[in-house]
């Protein structure tokens, strides 16, 4: 069992719904799709990095943008 918080994001949400996803650094290592999206119909899943890429990166297969949201901001 894992005693990482919730995910931040609805259980099932179709992949790449949305293009502009905010994640906090309880989703790190960050991957498109996310683990919480039905990937029936999507791309394989690729590890983005987030933290040095100024807590903004884009999705090469899908083009979601996700932004990283640090706590206290």
């Amino acid at each position: 069992m894992s005693s990482q918080p919730a995910p931040s994001f609805p259980v099932g949400e179709r992949a790449n719904a949305k293009r502009r996803y905010e994640v906090t650094e309880a989703d790190l290592p960050l991957a498109c799709p996310l683990p919480e999206m039905t990937l029936w119909n999507s791309h394989p899943r690729i590890y983005l990095p987030i933290v040095d890429d100024g807590g903004e990166t884009l999705c090469p297969y899908c083009g979601s943008t996700f932004v990283l949201k640090r706590s206290g901001t």
